[in-house]
């Protein structure tokens, strides 16, 4: 059974940082490639990043380029979402998600729980 267990999250000022993790069981987390997703209030799933299974090859939304950093620890079974200058419209529930985007969206058991990142001052 998939296990995507998240943590962290909360409320951070405009230009602030977070960290979001996501630790995975269940499956081969080493051979999987992983994926952000995220939800703003009365909005569909929007892509926020994919990264390979060995972190070598990252792929992000432009409207997170440069601000947010995907990356993954196989020793630990853990995926990261590091972020950056954050801005109000970031405002979301993130999900971190096996596979692709396709993958994760397809399948909320293919997801973590969700985790709550508000931006606000």
């Amino acid at each position: 059974e998939v296990q995507l267990v998240q943590s962290g999250g909360g409320l951070v000022q405009p230009g602030g940082s977070l960290t979001l993790s996501c630790v995975a069981s269940g499956f081969v987390f080493s051979a999987t490639s992983m994926t952000w997703l995220r939800q703003a209030p009365g909005k569909g799933l929007e892509w926020v990043s994919t990264i390979n299974s060995s972190g070598t090859s990252k792929a992000s939304a432009d409207s997170v380029k440069g601000r947010f950093t995907t990356s993954r620890d196989n020793a630990k079974n853990t995926l990261y979402l590091q972020m950056n200058s954050l801005k109000p419209e970031d405002t979301a529930v993130y999900f971190c998600g096996k596979g692709d985007s396709a993958q994760s969206r397809a399948d909320n058991a293919l997801r973590g729980q969700g985790t709550q990142v508000t931006v606000s001052s």
